[in-house]
């Protein structure tokens, strides 16, 4: 899958190491089971280098440099190249000065956030990673019933004894991806995910694309919305603000501001004593004992790395509506599609 993906990449116009990186980025994602934010993302983003609103190839512009500190121009390169690339070159630099930040503005749409976390938290570094995109809108404020800001997700990994740790949550209780698909699947959500455009909460994907438009609930939903919609606005202020560019510029299409901070124990209260710590924290996470009937505890991103060896191992599932469009790229190009497993 990754060498197919690839290879639609470069048919579309995508440098061959940018390919190769943004394919991967995309199956890491289907491996965790985030399937809206995977293979899924191929068609848009291939749509996006045939209009030109995605570029191919080029280099970012640095704004701005210290040795812990940069910020990019982006100018709308693959944003998975982009985040791993200051990924890499943060990690690096964590591991001589402690920490080390770069911020992007007008990168490419970045995909599934959790999808970054391993290659560092495996170097035994701790990563976050902030995005919001200031050419869109889906959340209104606390209170309000227009659109403001995007669902503005927060990555973060760190390691353990037992395997990394890693959070990907968005500042608002579902994604626009995630209501895409419910509309077209014509499906609702198994709880009150929006708000229509009068403010009243629904359970309904169709009053986000109705005239005037709904919204998506804040993270905390009705009982603590305003909780998520302040930490959506802390993400603002740490991705568009810090790049300096963002919401009060004019639009400039799908695309993201990001964040990437990474962090090295061994240079603060050292190695062995960090894992000391996050260890005896999931220990007593293992050995809280569980609501009744209900699954033993777990840590977060437990199941998303358990369910990649499972399918490094026997193969991914994809989503139902993915290898039709996977198909008809395929053919669009004149490149073979891989075959699933056992057939063939």
């Amino acid at each position: 899958m990754r060498g197919f993906a690839a290879a639609l990449f470069e048919a579309g116009g995508m440098e061959e190491a940018k390919a190769a990186t943004v394919a991967d980025i995309l199956v890491e994602g289907d491996l965790m089971g985030h399937d809206t934010h995977g293979l899924a993302l191929l068609a848009p983003y291939l749509d996006g280098l045939a209009s030109g609103d995605m570029r191919g190839d080029g280099r970012p512009t640095v704004l701005s440099s210290t040795p812990v500190a940069e910020t990019w121009e982006g100018d709308k390169l693959p944003g998975p190249w982009l985040v791993r690339t200051a990924a890499d070159l943060a990690s690096e630099r964590a591991a001589i000065f402690g920490l080390a930040a770069v911020a992007i503005r007008r990168a490419h749409h970045i995909g599934c956030l959790a999808a970054y976390l391993p290659r560092v938290v495996e170097r035994g570094q701790v990563m976050q990673l902030l995005c919001s995109d200031p050419g869109t809108a889906s959340v209104a404020p606390w209170g309000g019933t227009r659109r403001v800001i995007t669902p503005n997700p927060l990555a973060a990994g760190w390691p353990s004894p037992g395997g990394p740790v890693m959070v990907d949550v968005s500042m608002s209780i579902t994604t626009n991806g995630m209501t895409g698909r419910r509309r077209a699947e014509g499906t609702r959500f198994p709880y009150q995910a929006l708000l229509d455009a009068e403010g009243t909460p629904t359970d309904d994907p169709n009053v986000f694309f109705a005239e005037p438009a709904g919204t998506l609930l804040p993270l905390g939903g009705m009982a603590a919305g305003h909780k998520g919609f302040g930490l959506g606005l802390m993400v603002e202020a740490l991705t568009s603000a810090l790049g300096g560019h963002g919401r009060a510029d004019p639009p400039a299409g799908w695309g993201a501001s990001v964040l990437v901070l990474v962090i090295d124990p061994a240079r603060f209260g050292g190695t062995e004593a960090f894992l000391r710590e996050t260890g005896w924290i999931a220990d007593a996470v293992h050995a809280n004992p569980p609501v009744a009937g209900g699954p033993a505890p777990r840590l977060p991103g437990e199941r998303a790395w358990r369910r990649r060896a499972r399918a490094l191992a026997e193969g991914v599932a994809l989503h139902p509506g993915i290898p039709p469009m996977l198909a008809a790229r395929a053919a669009a190009a004149g490149i073979a599609a891989p075959r699933p497993i056992g057939e063939g």
